[in-house]
């Protein structure tokens, strides 16, 4: 028998998430059935989503429910298995975070090729967030030859990986993000152009203005807020809003008010596009060739 602590959600959070809304539980599991495997996570990930599904509100993924284990991207190793196509000791990946070990249909874990990589690279850039990335700035941004790009949340899991792809395609990237280690960290590892710490600044509009003179042709969304109407005001006509997440809003116990400047999006003839990653995994070939 295998013992496994796993977290599970107690209470549904109002504001920022507190240790008292969740509880860790210690459970026994069986020996793996018929087309299982068992299998012990070695990396999990904590996402931004995740903070949507503790609320009780219908969206393009359900709740956690209350007294459950919540889940997540982890990887994991097989302990024991009850089905011919794993063996013990194959890397796996699954969306069985949040616990240290656990049993599931094979059809549920996916064996993991690492191609040299560290293992945990597949809950970061070589995985959901940097497919998110490589979506949503290549189909829904649609980036071409000569657009200035705008990231917000530019250090994050996603946003780093946006602002290297545009660098790496011969973009001009600023990148905003909150501290001057995190600023530190997109000029000196990531090398965008400008980078704005939103923290240090009282007027970010004004900065990103004189960030890009010229103005952004893409904005890649991640924050919301201040950070939209930033964009709205510096996007040149026809520019491309890739919406992936509004992490400003996601702990907000009240509606926050919207872009003051939305009215632009009009006379710009901006497109707007919000997108969810798992809609595009058509492109996940092109996204691991790359």
């Amino acid at each position: 028998m295998t013992t496994s602590r796993e977290v599970r959600l107690k209470s549904r959070p109002v504001g920022l998430p507190v240790a008292d809304n969740f509880e860790v539980a210690t459970v026994t599991l069986p020996d793996p059935g018929p087309g299982e495997v068992q299998v012990r996570n070695t990396w999990m990930t904590v996402d931004p989503y995740m903070r949507g599904r503790m609320n009780d509100v219908k969206s393009y993924s359900p709740p956690f429910a209350l007294g459950e284990v919540m889940q997540g991207g982890a990887v994991g190793e097989v302990i024991a298995s009850n089905d011919a196509g794993f063996q013990v000791g194959d890397l796996v990946q699954s969306n069985y975070g949040w616990r240290e070990a656990y049993n599931a249909q094979a059809s549920m874990v996916q064996k993991l090729d690492t191609f040299g990589l560290p293992p945990q690279a597949f809950l970061g850039v070589a995985g959901m967030p940097g497919m998110t990335a490589y979506a949503g700035l290549l189909r829904i941004a649609a980036l071409k030859e000569g657009d200035v790009v705008f990231v917000s949340a530019a250090s994050g899991a996603v946003g780093s990986v946006v602002c290297q792809i545009a660098k790496i395609k011969g973009h001009k990237v600023i990148g905003s993000a909150g501290g001057p280690e995190k600023v530190k960290f997109l000029k000196e590892e990531l090398g965008v152009d400008v980078a704005i710490d939103y923290k240090a600044t009282p007027d970010l509009m004004k900065a990103l203005e004189e960030a890009a003179p010229e103005g952004i042709d893409v904005y890649f969304e991640n924050v919301g807020g201040e950070h939209l109407e930033a964009a709205l005001n510096s996007a040149r006509p026809f520019g491309r809003f890739a919406l992936c997440g509004m992490i400003s809003m996601y702990n907000a116990t009240t509606p926050p008010p919207g872009p003051r400047n939305i009215a632009q999006a009009v006379g710009k003839q901006l497109r707007m596009e919000g997108f969810i990653v798992s809609s595009h995994y058509d492109m996940l070939p092109s996204f691991h060739k790359d």
